[in-house]
């Protein structure tokens, strides 16, 4: 009798499977189709995924992709990474789909409560422009630097005031140059009660969005932060310096070069943000190969958003370094 008992019971369970994995019927409406009650359905449906009478197979495109996220994580000091597809022939567009992805990534860790701290770039400047978020947030967003007018994706604050805007956020400003004209001048910024407030909420970050600068090519974003950088191109490649991270200048080992340049900034340094639970680092194309290799040394990023070939790239590289 218990034999039959048990039979009828799995019978009745692999009905429940049946049509609420393969069918796609609600609980609700299994119960009321076999006269159940709605608990000993979802008990079923419960015991059935405990058993292995259910296993679930799913086929993906992006299977490539995630293998390639998997070996960045399993590679690097990452806690995520996220890869779009490369749009061959179009670095435009798929830095836009770098942002594209970028911002869906922040959006899905975001919560009430959190300050965001930002920096200016290219990439930043994408994701916050096709950023959409389908609530407000009770967040404060702030800059990592000082400012850079002229361009859109080198005014800090500009991306902040817009960022705060999509979210329904508070933004906070600093209005001071990226750099200054001295060590004196930088130190009394620094400590100015308006810049020192708004750079401490910045060192008390939750989530950090960042871009990874290249200084190999004349046409990187970095030079277009300080009007004699330009000048000084080859002695930055020639010193070992293979970065740009929050516009401070980075070797190939993540550390700090010692430059007059860095020393000038008005900004917080990369190591005052360790803490922060997410810093997410957007970069895409060949010439972002080296830095983001360089940031990943450093360990200053935690998740990494880009694009097949550039990931790849980087994993090429890295296993060559090793080797």
């Amino acid at each position: 009798m218990d034999e039959i008992e048990d039979f009828d019971t799995l019978r009745q369970m692999h009905t429940v499977l049946v049509l609420h994995f393969m069918e796609g019927e609600k609980q609700a409406d299994i119960a009321e189709r076999l006269n159940l009650s709605k608990s000993k359905v979802n008990r079923m449906i419960a015991e059935g995924r405990k058993s292995g009478m259910v296993k679930i197979n799913i086929e993906t495109p992006f299977q490539r992709l995630l293998t390639i996220e998997k070996t960045l994580v399993d590679n690097g000091q990452l806690k995520d990474a996220v890869v779009a597809p490369t749009i061959a022939g179009n670095p435009e567009l798929t830095l836009r789909q770098v942002s594209i992805v970028a911002g869906n990534h922040f959006l899905e860790g975001l919560k009430d409560g959190d300050i965001i701290a930002i920096t200016g770039g290219k990439a930043v400047s994408e994701v916050v422009e096709n950023l959409k978020p389908e609530r407000s947030f009770d967040v404060k967003v702030v800059p990592l630097t000082g400012g850079v007018q002229g361009k859109f994706f080198t005014d800090v604050n500009n991306l902040v005031s817009k960022l705060a805007e999509k979210l329904g956020a508070e933004a906070l400003v600093v209005h001071a140059p990226l750099f200054a004209e001295s060590r004196e001048q930088r130190d009394m910024l620094m400590d100015m009660a308006s810049i020192r407030k708004v750079f401490d909420l910045s060192r008390r970050a939750t989530v950090a969005l960042v871009g990874i600068g290249s200084i190999f090519s004349t046409g990187s974003s970095y030079y277009d932060l300080h009007p004699n950088a330009q000048d000084l191109r080859e002695l930055l490649v020639e010193s070992g310096v293979a970065a740009e991270f929050m516009a401070h200048l980075i070797r190939e080992d993540g550390a700090l070069a010692d430059l007059p340049l860095n020393r000038l900034l008005v900004a917080i340094e990369p190591g005052e943000i360790a803490r922060c639970p997410r810093i997410i680092g957007v970069a895409a194309g060949d010439s972002k190969v080296r830095p983001i290799l360089a940031a990943l040394n450093g360990g200053f990023i935690t998740s990494l958003v880009t694009d097949e070939v550039t990931a790849q790239a980087v994993l090429n590289l890295r296993k060559g370094v090793e080797q």
